[in-house]
């Protein structure tokens, strides 16, 4: 259990096969700008592939967290994962996304230490990621698992950047 700075209680857990409904669910409840910071697109639905891709994870090479507020633990309202890229193994693109009423109240920044430090113990010592330009939020995100950005560039209004893991 962990508790956001406004007190609010806070489950995270590995995802699990079992919560592809939830993961559907949780989609259909952000909104349209929240979505396409998440997959720069539009994304009415997730099909039964990428469900399944997303949610029978190894724990390993591709990890993923869920977040629910502890009221309501069939509900999720974040999700973190990274995936370990084939021809970097030290390295995993990573994704958070938190529902709209929890942003900005700090659950990204934990959903970030918990991926971090689940990342280091499966041997990943990097994260890249691309995301909108403008997406501020994620680059505050980033230091809270890193002091060391390797690269940041934008180009095309896509910004690509890669962090050293804090130990």
């Amino acid at each position: 259990m962990h508790t956001l700075p406004d007190g609010t209680p806070i489950l995270i857990r590995p995802i699990e096969p079992s919560d592809k409904a939830r993961l559907s669910v949780a989609l259909g409840r952000l909104s349209e700008a929240t979505i396409y910071r998440r997959f720069l697109s539009a994304k009415p639905k997730l099909s039964s592939t990428e469900l399944r891709y997303l949610t029978e994870v190894d724990g390993r090479d591709h990890i993923a967290l869920v977040a629910f507020v502890a009221s309501d633990p069939e509900s999720i309202v974040a999700v973190a994962r990274c995936v370990r890229m084939p021809d970097a193994p030290d390295t995993a693109e990573f994704a958070i996304v938190v529902g709209d009423p929890l942003q900005g109240r700090g659950l990204g920044s934990l959903l970030a230490r918990e991926l971090a430090t689940a990342a280091r113990s499966a041997g990943i010592r990097r994260f890249s990621a691309t995301m909108a330009g403008e997406n501020v939020a994620v680059r505050r995100l980033i230091a809270h698992f890193t002091r060391t950005l390797e690269r940041d560039e934008i180009a095309g209004g896509v910004r690509e950047v890669v962090v050293t893991l804090a130990a």
